[in-house]
């Protein structure tokens, strides 16, 4: 067991020896401390051998001489190491100079170099770095080679973090009122050998600090205020200064601050700016910062005195860019919104509001005067506005407008027509636009309807997608319920949409085909009375159309208790095929119930209604102009009504046998036309003369004696015609007979006009007579259609007339001659006393 012990001993001996072995020799005067310890939550698994101890921890004061070793291969993953040295300057003379990375040869552990200065108040130090100077960082963020400088400013017994820096910036100076604390953070790998910067004595700066940034060429830095994210020194003051050449030009953003509660004084930035009649020029946190500065300029922070009881917090984290002056610096863009009116047009970066873009990336700025330029400007209606551009690439830039238009009472907006138009003032600048859009505000019982009469408006969906340079999102919203109409785009078949509720409509491009095609804008909208539905569409597509339409809010789907409808105009020479994408609505009801309805617009046409649990209806040809109503119910979860169907127009096909049968209809009534004709020839040779025919267009009022009318023409039936003779009958009478014989010109009609005192007067007798003494006494003249006779005195049979031609001619030349007696008696009063003369 001895010889197993001595073994070991001697085994452990051998592998200690192998180790490497550090010797840090201290001298009384140098005034520095090393200190050796383990990593923040490393096991100790690795020690420290001193002589015969072993510790976990080594101190190694002025004046020391320490050799150790470690227990381990490889230290660096379990200790760090701490190397201070406390430099008095109060007391004695400060050594001023370059500041040397000293111990030697020390371990390769990571370690960190602490110089804490101390020095009065009444004098400043400088801390002097070499190239490649210095880049300020936010807490928490690391370098990329870990190396990293800390400075402290100790001000009495406060101590204020100026700020964490990297290698390779801008930052050439630090000055300092009072004392310093400055850390150099080194990893155990690092091959640094000096801490590359100085210390200076100069004159008391009467301020906290002074940070000097040298900016050559293009480029940007981010600086914060001391103490960032926390806050600034109570009725502090500090100043940043930039040296610039003349030749390029610089701007300042503010990207985050906060301000304290301030009792006394008020927080705000000083600048000096170069060829500055005014300097300082001063500006609160919140105003936009200079820009476009030609050459070096000085940022002063002042502080105020705070609440103390709710002191708040003072911060500032800003960005300085330097670019060439652009070759359009002094070209300026006239915009004109002095005419427009509740409207923004917002220039921006691409990417905003969502995205931030990097402090490395190129800037593009919009300047509205030479001093006031920034990422992003708002212009507001009312106003003219002169703005430029420090941008190398304006494709980087976008613009976002916003306009209004409400209505309150419909009495005042109801006819009156918006155009939704991108003004000429938004289009002619050299940016493109991203998108505009029209916030539309109607109160209760006052809807919206959307109208482009002539491009007409596309749905865009997956059968048929939009290809235009802009397309239209619509979306019709409450406060409790957004309800996405769809996205359109011009050239299609919906001629307008009506929409309840209040309306947003975001015109948005692709590419840069938008400013020629804007010319051609015809999106208008207006003010309607309350609407039954949600949304009603009017399409009122093309010849040959082919029309895909889709429920709104696709593809989630309707809203519960949502209805919506579309008239389809098919044109008189058209038919309409309409089809649906599926059988079935595919929902369940929980509450109510879901219905598709569809009616064709003519007289007797029967409406087709179908329900969520039914087959939705088979393709079907509509002839005439048709209602498609889809009304949705409370549906159970995970189910949604989405609708799709289909119109395509053709032109009207006329059917072989419908031809056919029109021609065999045509040819039978000629038959029929020429068969009548020929009767009424035979016929003609067969009769008297007809005793006479009305003519309306004649004036035949002739005297009559008043005494033998006693009533109104309404009150007796003078306004009937009485038969010549006892044998003659009225047309219409021999029309409702066996049709054996048939009335010569036209039938009785019955007068449906005004009637007056007087009645229309019978055919005057010189017509009779003409006809009587015609040379043709066995066939009268025929009647031709040009007489336009509404009343005509047929002709008794053939018979009759022979039996009674004598009679009758006697009588005919007695009335004649009584006529001409006395011509103040009418045709029906000569009846009357020919009878009872009889």
């Amino acid at each position: 067991a001895g010889d197993t012990g001595d073994a070991s001993d001697k085994t452990r001996l051998s592998f200690f020896s192998l180790l490497a072995s550090f010797t840090i020799s201290l001298g009384k005067v140098d005034n520095i401390t090393v200190m050796i310890k383990l990593r923040p939550g490393v096991s100790p698994s690795c020690q420290i051998r001193t002589k015969n101890f072993i510790r976990s921890e080594l101190k190694i004061k002025p004046g020391e001489n320490v050799t150790f070793t470690f227990t381990c291969s490889t230290p660096e993953k379990y200790f760090i190491m701490e190397i201070q040295k406390n430099i008095d300057c109060v007391s004695g003379p400060c050594p001023f100079g370059d500041v040397h990375l000293y111990p030697p040869r020390l371990p390769r552990l990571n370690r960190t170099f602490i110089w804490d200065v101390k020095a009065s108040t009444k004098a400043g130090l400088e801390l002097q770095f070499s190239t490649p100077w210095l880049r300020q960082i936010e807490p928490g963020e690391m370098c990329p080679d870990f190396i990293s400088y800390n400075i402290n400013s100790c001000i009495d017994k406060a101590t204020v973090n100026i700020g964490t820096f990297c290698r390779n910036g801008s930052v050439s100076r630090v000055k300092l009122l009072g004392g310093v604390i400055l850390s150099l953070h080194l990893p155990w790998d690092s091959p640094l050998t000096t801490s590359g910067f100085n210390i200076a004595n100069r004159a008391s700066i009467k301020r906290l600090c002074i940070i000097e940034s040298i900016l050559k060429g293009e480029s940007s830095i981010t600086l914060m205020s001391p103490n960032y994210p926390l806050g600034f020194p109570e009725d502090e003051l500090m100043t940043w200064q930039f040296v610039i050449p003349s030749n390029m030009r610089a701007s300042v953003f503010f990207h985050n601050y906060s301000l304290s509660n301030c009792e006394r004084k008020e927080e705000r930035v000083e600048y000096y700016l170069p060829g500055s009649l005014s300097n300082p020029e001063v500006f609160k946190l919140s105003d936009s910062q200079p820009a476009n500065i030609a050459g070096s300029f000085n940022l002063s922070l002042q502080g105020c005195d705070q609440d103390a009881q709710n002191p708040g917090i003072l911060r500032l984290l800003f960005q300085v860019v330097v670019q060439h002056p652009q070759v359009d610096e002094n070209v300026t863009h006239l915009v004109d919104l002095s005419k427009e009116w509740n409207m923004t047009v917002t220039i921006h970066f691409e990417g905003w509001p969502s995205r931030i873009p990097l402090m490395s990336e190129p800037i593009c700025l919009i300047c509205k005067d030479p001093r006031t330029c920034d990422r992003v400007l708002t212009l507001v209606s009312g106003a003219v506005y002169k703005i430029s551009f420090l941008c190398k690439d304006l494709s980087r830039l976008r613009i976002t407008a916003e306009k209004g238009i409400s209505c309150v009472d419909l009495r005042w907006c109801q006819r009156k027509i918006y155009s939704l138009l991108v003004p000429k003032a938004v289009t002619q600048l050299p940016i493109r636009l991203h998108k505009f859009i029209w916030k539309l505000l109607a109160p209760d019982l006052i809807n919206i309807e959307i109208m482009s009469p002539f491009l007409k408006l596309q749905q865009h969906v997956p059968e048929q997608r939009c290809n235009t340079s802009y397309s239209y999102s619509i979306v019709s919203a409450t406060p409790e319920t957004e309800l996405n109409v769809g996205v359109f785009c011009p050239g299609g078949s919906i001629e307008k949409i009506q929409m309840r509720n209040n309306i947003t409509i975001s015109l948005k491009t692709f590419g840069r085909g938008f400013p020629n095609e804007s010319n051609h804008q015809d999106l208008k909208m207006s003010f309607v009375p309350h609407i039954k539905d949600e949304c009603t569409f009017t399409v009122s597509p093309d010849p040959k159309a082919k029309v895909y339409l889709q429920t709104p809010n696709w593809p989630y789907g309707l809203p519960p208790y949502v209805s919506i409808s579309w008239y389809v105009v098919v044109p008189s020479k058209q038919v309409a095929h309409l089809g649906f994408s599926k059988d079935r609505m595919g929902i369940t009801c929980e509450t109510g119930r879901a219905y598709v309805n569809i009616k064709e617009e003519a007289r007797g046409a029967e409406e087709i209604v179908r329900r969520e649990d039914e087959l939705l209806p088979q393709p079907r040809d509509m002839y005439h102009s048709f209602w498609v109503n889809i009304s949705n119910c409370k549906p159970v979860d995970k189910t949604q009504l989405t609708l799709q169907f289909r119109v395509t127009f053709a032109d009207k096909q006329i059917d072989l046998g419908v031809i056919l049968a029109v021609v065999a209809g045509a040819g039978v009534l000629m038959a029929i036309g020429l068969t009548v004709c020929c009767v009424k020839k035979k016929k003609k040779k067969s009769q008297n003369p007809m005793v006479g025919v009305y003519n309306a267009n004649v004036n035949t009022q002739v005297p009559r004696k008043q005494a033998l009318f006693t009533k109104g023409r309404k009150n007796n039936e003078s306004h009937v015609y009485a038969v010549i003779d006892d044998a003659m009958v009225y047309g219409h009478l021999l029309k409702e007979s066996n049709g054996s014989v048939a009335p010569e010109v036209d039938v009785y009609r019955p007068f449906d006009g005004p009637m007056g005192s007087l009645p229309p007067s019978p055919p005057p007798f010189s017509f009779r007579k003409d006809i009587k003494c015609s040379s043709n006494t066995e066939e009268p003249p025929p009647l031709t259609d040009t007489d336009h006779d509404t009343y005509t005195f047929a002709h008794q049979k053939s018979g009759q007339m022979e039996d009674n031609g004598d009679t009758t001619e006697k009588n005919n030349g007695d009335t004649t001659e009584k006529n001409n007696g006395d011509t103040s008696m009418s045709l029906l009063e000569n009846k009357e006393q020919d009878s009872l003369v009889e």
